[in-house]
């Protein structure tokens, strides 16, 4: 069994009387691609900021490469790329000396690595950051969080802001990253997302921890979301164990699915259909329907 690199134990943070986290717990293994998801405001960005000493704990602990987050943050720190959900920059400064002045902070020669990520993510780094969009943002960001290569890579929601196309780069960089031998912690609000990256999963509602599993376990009993427009298809055609949340507007039919799709596909071919969108649900969807 490989061992911890991340270790959280009943981690608690309140703000005043207002709940951030209660009691969370998990252990990342070295070498894991781990997810973290749940709804926003459910804890995820509190959970990471904790880890990383932006902030600090009410109750319990977390210890990251056997060291205690808030004792010995400094020297966690140094092997750590963290890459926060909205990233905010010195406007007047080009890109280059922002990398270059990040660089600074790592006793290691960090030019090449900087040069082939901003290449890889199309990021022109001779601009200024004031003249740069939301996601160009959050390219500089991500190339901050990885030109040192670190052993220890934190993501919160790292995709928002970045086109498709973006997206499936950033992915390939992080698998490149994790066979190197980082471990990663990759949350976000997007199942989909953490379904093809990721090897466990915790899942976090209300600032609570209410499921940990492996990916390959939440794909075997995910839901799909089904909208059919037929004129001869109805409520009562449909498998009553294997549905939920139903609704019928005149031709208009939406619902939950979860088990073989073979098993509606060959129920809906039977049917004069005009129109099929089959959907991942959104969290919140899932939530309601299986996690409760």
């Amino acid at each position: 069994m490989r061992p911890d690199v991340i270790q959280i134990d009943h981690l608690t943070k309140m703000y005043g009387k207002n709940r951030g986290i209660t009691d969370v717990s998990f252990n990342v293994q070295e070498g894991e691609i781990y997810g973290f998801i749940g709804p926003n405001g459910a804890g995820k960005t509190t959970t990471l900021r904790l880890l990383v000493g932006l902030i600090f704990p009410t109750g319990g602990s977390a210890r990251i490469f056997g060291k205690d987050v808030v004792r010995q943050g400094d020297v966690i720190r140094a092997d750590i790329g963290y890459l926060p959900s909205e990233v905010f920059y010195y406007e007047n400064m080009k890109v280059i000396d922002l990398l270059r002045y990040s660089a600074s902070f790592y006793r290691k020669d960090s030019s090449k690595r900087m040069r082939e990520l901003a290449e890889r993510l199309e990021l022109d780094t001779s601009r200024k950051i004031d003249e740069l969009s939301y996601g160009n943002k959050k390219k500089v960001g991500i190339v901050q969080g990885l030109l040192h290569s670190p052993k220890l890579i934190i993501l919160d929601e790292p995709t928002s802001g970045l086109d498709p196309l973006m997206q499936r780069e950033f992915f390939d960089i992080i698998r490149e990253e994790n066979q190197r031998g980082a471990t990663v912690l990759f949350s976000s609000h997007i199942l989909s997302e953490v379904q093809r990256l990721c090897h466990r999963v915790a899942i976090i509602k209300e600032g609570s921890i209410i499921r940990i599993d492996e990916v390959a376990a939440i794909n075997r009993q995910a839901y799909k979301q089904f909208r059919i427009t037929s004129t001869d298809l109805n409520v009562d055609d449909l498998p009553a164990a294997e549905v939920s949340d139903i609704h019928q507007d005149g031709s208009e039919l939406s619902f939950l699915f979860r088990g073989d799709i073979d098993t509606v596909l060959k129920l809906i071919a039977r049917h004069h259909v005009t129109d099929i969108q089959i959907l991942e649900p959104t969290l919140e969807e899932i939530f309601m329907h299986y996690y409760e």
